[in-house]
């Protein structure tokens, strides 16, 4: 029997006609455990890496090292949709462009933009979500949000479909990439197939498919996995319970936020505070 108390940090790989939240579902039935948080969905049509918070884990999320995104992606020219990807209406039909103009283009979305999130997003105005909008109609004027692009890498041309690599940072719309892709051509274009093959040091390669969680054959990752981008500071007895209780520690190593450990288990990440750290986020109870 699993233990459903268990702390730690799940690698799905999301097949494609799935919600991200379905699978978040279905990863709580075979942990037996409601809390599990997740660190960035992916659209139904999409593929890949979803990375799962599992207990108290989910307390790690604002320190989790999940950055950059790595996706491959294919990109459609000749047609735009309403959705920015497959499952959407076709709107705009153009030819499409030449390579040398796709090539150009792609400097333009390179570095830091800003992009006009999709209509059909779950971004929020007033209270009411874009996608609900969308559907009623009455698409939302969305304020367009700051977002880095770090590296485009094209890897074949095949007719009117571009397959890429990208590194982004979190929070980037790939499908409104492709369509502003469309838009900088002169052409049109849409997100065909989207993959997660990267979310900061975790890769698609280490990930579970979703029958293996389905029959409970899957590993968490411990977790200090989740951050293991800070400094460590190993902790004795008595620090280890001055933590627990929110006291500080003296702290012994650099850097403005550590992970502190005890017993080579993550104990706490803890905040600068002159010479000490203070416990920000304690894993255990007192």
């Amino acid at each position: 029997m699993r233990d459903r108390s268990a702390d730690g940090l799940l690698l799905v790989d999301k097949p494609a006609g799935i919600t991200s939240h379905a699978v978040v579902d279905r990863a709580r039935r075979a942990i037996g455990t409601r809390r599990i948080g997740h660190a960035g969905t992916l659209d139904p049509f999409a593929t890949g890496l979803l990375v799962l918070l599992v207990n108290r884990t989910t307390r790690l999320l604002p320190f989790l090292d999940a950055e950059p995104k790595v996706y491959r992606a294919t990109i459609r020219f000749g047609t735009r949709t309403t959705t920015d990807d497959p499952d959407g209406e076709i709107v705009e039909e153009a030819p499409p462009p030449d390579h040398a103009v796709v090539e150009r283009a792609l400097g333009t979305l390179t570095g830091h933009l800003l992009q006009r999130p999709p209509a059909f997003s779950a971004k929020r105005v007033a209270g009411v979500r874009a996608y609900s909008a969308a559907r009623r109609g009455e698409p939302m004027a969305l304020e367009p949000v700051g977002v880095t692009v770090y590296e485009w890498r094209v890897l074949e041309r095949r007719g009117a479909d571009l397959d890429v690599e990208l590194r982004c940072s979190g929070g980037t719309y790939v499908r409104a990439l492709a369509r502003d892709l469309g838009e900088a051509t002169g052409s049109a274009a849409h997100l065909a197939a989207l993959r997660r093959l990267r979310s900061g040091r975790f890769d698609v390669a280490d990930a579970f498919s979703l029958d293996r969680v389905d029959r409970g054959d899957f590993e968490l990752l411990p977790p200090t996995a989740a951050v293991g981008q800070l400094p460590q500071q190993a902790l004795d007895d008595l620090d280890a319970k001055r933590v627990t209780h929110g006291q500080n520690v003296t702290a012994q190593t650099q850097g403005d936020v550590a992970a502190l450990c005890y017993n080579d288990q993550l104990l706490a990440i803890a905040e600068r505070d002159g010479q000490s750290w203070r416990p920000k986020v304690v894993m255990r109870d007192a």
